[in-house]
């Protein structure tokens, strides 16, 4: 494959790692994204990756029953860890080298993180985990995924979902909504589309970080998208 990036900042949802059984981590799907990663980093690309953890924790929905909202984000983020794990060893899985590295100091389990580390690792040729969010509640792993898109410079930022791109609406639920190809930060904020937090968006927006929203849980489209195939939503 010809790729149209050298770095990418790939955001997966921790949802999405349940595949359709409901809860924790879905072999299968964990196995399709390690070979879709694995494919795109043999072809030349430095990956860095953010994971979310709502397949284990959620510190909002936690908060809701009665946790501690810190304590709840920072059960959040251990979550996270979990997710990054299992994705550097399905990785490793299939021959493809990957690092961990964590937000907040949990080694041996994770490195630490800062910017310099991950690009050495990227530049290295392995595939760079960041787990932990941004180490901070009140932060989501939308926020932590532009934070560390920016740090690590890359140039643009892939949100794999389980919808094909941004719509009008949620196509899940409004079956009269159309999907945009690509759509401006400023028609976000207009249209109140909540893609991501505002946190997160302003701090692409600010710093001219391109997203593309895709569906990942499609086997080839992370190809495609890093072919610059017009699938998914470039956000600009």
């Amino acid at each position: 494959m010809k790729s149209k990036y050298k770095r990418i900042l790939l955001k997966l949802s921790g949802e999405s790692l349940m595949g359709h059984q409901g809860y924790g981590i879905d072999p299968e799907r964990l196995g399709s994204y390690a070979d879709q990663i694995a494919e795109l980093r043999n072809a030349g690309v430095e990956v860095g990756i953010v994971i979310g953890g709502g397949n284990i924790f959620r510190g909002l929905s936690g908060t809701a029953k009665g946790f501690d909202r810190v304590k709840g984000d920072q059960m959040g983020m251990l979550a996270t860890v979990i997710n990054s794990l299992a994705l550097s060893s399905a990785l490793e899985n299939a021959g493809c080298p990957a690092r961990v590295l964590t937000s907040i100091g949990m080694f041996p389990i994770g490195e630490p993180y800062s910017p310099a580390r991950a690009i050495e690792s990227l530049e290295a040729g392995r595939v760079t985990i960041i787990a932990g969010g941004t180490g901070n509640p009140f932060f989501t792993t939308d926020t932590a995924s532009a934070l560390r898109a920016v740090e690590i410079k890359a140039e643009v930022m892939f949100k794999g979902t389980r919808v094909d791109g941004i719509y009008t609406a949620d196509p899940e639920k409004d079956p009269t909504a159309t999907k945009f190809d690509k759509i401006t930060y400023d028609e976000i904020y207009n249209r109140g589309l909540r893609i991501m937090d505002l946190t997160a968006t302003t701090l692409c927006r600010e710093n001219g970080m391109k997203i593309v929203v895709f569906d990942m849980d499609t086997p080839g489209n992370l190809k495609k998208v890093a072919s610059g195939d017009n699938i998914g939503t470039l956000v600009y």
